[in-house]
């Protein structure tokens, strides 16, 4: 039998033929830190934190806009259902640019229509024959 790979002499004066690694020179000297703590981690609990300010800092004129917008879509969804008796899908198109969140419904047996901004309010105004339509009390 023939083996292609030369024998190999077993001497303790050789040296190992695989070096360490070099380091870089610009990260010579430096320790490795130990931990998660100089990541991205704190960076984002600072922005959690920050937003979180902000939104409890705005959340009342956030909502000041939502009754207005959900109180002004009613009135117009109404007037425009019962008064000039068209369909509830073609009384959204009558909206103001920007009203996107606020839809409508109806309560055809008590005539009314609902105007909601989804999680922050809901106003409904009531068609009362020769007065139009009215919006009803805030609850």
């Amino acid at each position: 039998m023939s083996n292609t790979n030369p024998p190999e002499t077993a001497t303790g004066d050789q040296q190992p033929s695989a070096r360490a690694p070099e380091v870089p020179p610009h990260l010579r000297g430096r320790k490795r830190r130990e931990g998660r703590s100089g990541g991205c981690l704190p960076w984002a609990v600072g922005f959690g934190v920050l937003l979180a300010i902000f939104l409890v800092w705005k959340f009342p004129s956030f909502k000041a806009q939502a009754e207005l917008g959900s109180a002004y879509a009613a009135r117009v969804g109404c007037s425009c259902r019962y008064v000039q008796g068209r369909s509830l899908d073609s009384c959204q198109t009558d909206f103001e640019p920007g009203m996107g969140m606020v839809s409508l419904s109806e309560d055809p047996a008590t005539k009314t229509v609902t105007g909601s901004v989804p999680l922050l309010a809901s106003r409904s105004a009531r068609y009362a024959g020769a007065s139009g339509c009215l919006i009803s009390p805030a609850n």
